[in-house]
């Protein structure tokens, strides 16, 4: 498929909303509101299922151990004190560490051969973002996911990320500001989307008056793509705000099938957020850094992921969502076979691996190798260009065209790689 031209820009009146926000004193409640009505058919996709793709990510930042997970090496001189376990795909094992995703490996396939050739936290996480080495202004794979697939009149941000801090990233890079993440901090409804108290509803005429002049100096000193910026925060917000009761629909049952602890219900939640309209959903789970006490670490990490992800992915599976619904679990690095003296493993982006799944991609397949060491990579050695370009194109979206940029054209993958054709179905 091609990818489809930008929307056009936000119009006067989308703009003046972010006035009325920012300067007079309106309850934010009520523009929200206004917003969510004066949008056309801002509520009339109720749910996605069966109506588009959709990307879910489960980051792991720090680097979570190869060893410890997707290509576990028992008995070997770095192999480390776990065991391997069958999974449900015949002839391939994971590590002891996770019970409950080996029972529905066969949604799942792993790739094992990943080399980043670096061991850099900030680069490693943009090279499996952006598809591209270094520091270049490209898009992240979910805000690209959401140019192309969400609905003109997404019934919510096209692209939210769920965490408790950090990466404040520009994810959308020269696209259109509404495609960049929406950050949720946890489960609760974002702050500072009630009306203070001491703001009164009056004079509303001559608030209105001054909004207006604060608007023509706001606009002709700055440049469009700034005030693009402010508005899709306030679509967001507008988007979240009139559909608060789904950061309420947490049930107890279901809090006891995902954990109550903040992974599950972050998992919970992008469920929910999937099921209601969102394109692509971010789940960070820190703490996978293990300078030192690597194996306790992993046995504490891994045992709060397993469960929650495997309630996740078998829920998307029984609803038929999985069918168009890409799964991802990774890191932006993996960490060195050698154990070092705090029995720890340090950062290493030449030989580790990463799960994916759904979306008509192949499902059970093993794709490349480490050595017998997992010091390095020993057969079909990829990178976060060939990820980049293998997840758009599991999603219907072609990768080697051009990002449709007005006096530009920018490829939207790396033209010098390809996809792992062995995924595609």
């Amino acid at each position: 498929m091609n990818p489809k031209r930008p929307a056009p820009p936000a119009s006067r009146r989308e703009f003046m909303f972010v006035g009325l926000a920012g300067g007079i004193g309106l309850g934010l409640p009520q523009l929200l509101q206004m917003e969510a009505q004066a949008a056309p058919g801002a509520r009339q996709l109720s749910s996605k299922k069966g109506q588009a793709q959709s990307i879910i990510h489960i980051f792991l930042p720090g680097g979570m151990a190869a060893q410890e997970s997707w290509d576990p090496k028992p008995g070997t001189e770095y192999g480390g004190p776990f065991q391997t376990i069958p999974t449900s795909v015949p002839g391939v094992h994971i590590c002891e560490l996770l019970p409950e995703t080996a029972q529905l490996m066969h949604h799942l396939s792993i790739v094992r051969s990943i080399n980043l050739k670096t061991d850099d936290h900030h680069q490693g996480r943009l090279f499996m973002e952006k598809g591209r080495r270094g520091e270049g202004n490209y898009p992240y794979v979910g805000s690209v996911a959401a140019r192309y697939l969400a609905p003109e009149e997404s019934p919510l941000p096209s692209y939210i990320h769920i965490s408790t801090r950090g990466l404040e990233d520009d994810t959308a890079a020269f696209l259109d500001a509404r495609y960049g993440q929406m950050k949720l901090e946890g489960i609760a409804s974002p702050k500072n989307l009630g009306q203070p108290g001491q703001l009164a509803e009056k004079g509303f005429s001559r608030r209105n008056n001054f909004r207006q002049q604060l608007n023509q100096q706001f606009t002709s000193r700055r440049p469009k793509a700034l005030v693009n910026s402010y508005d899709a925060s306030f679509r967001q917000a507008a988007q979240l705000m009139a559909r608060q009761e789904l950061f309420e629909k947490q049930s107890e049952k279901e809090l006891d099938r995902y954990g109550r602890h903040d992974f599950g219900r972050f998992c919970l939640l992008a469920k929910t957020m999937l099921e209601e309209g969102s394109t692509c959903v971010k789940v960070t789970h820190h703490g996978y850094d293990t300078h030192a006490e690597n194996f306790n670490f992993h046995v504490e990490q891994l045992g709060e992921f397993d469960t929650p992800f495997a309630t996740l992915l078998g829920d998307l599976q029984q609803s038929g969502m999985l069918e168009s619904t890409l799964v991802m679990v990774y890191s932006e690095f993996g960490r060195t076979p050698k154990i070092n003296h705090r029995y720890g493993r340090d950062h290493w982006g030449s030989a580790w691996s990463i799960a994916l799944g759904g979306c008509g991609l192949q499902s059970g397949a093993v794709i490349g190798a480490t050595n017998d060491k997992g010091t390095e990579v020993s057969d079909r050695e990829v990178h976060g260009g060939h990820l980049f370009h293998t997840y758009l194109q599991a999603l219907g979206i072609d990768s080697t065209a051009n990002h449709d940029i007005p006096g530009r054209e920018i490829p939207i993958g790396d033209p010098a790689v390809e996809s792992i054709k062995e995924l595609l179905a």
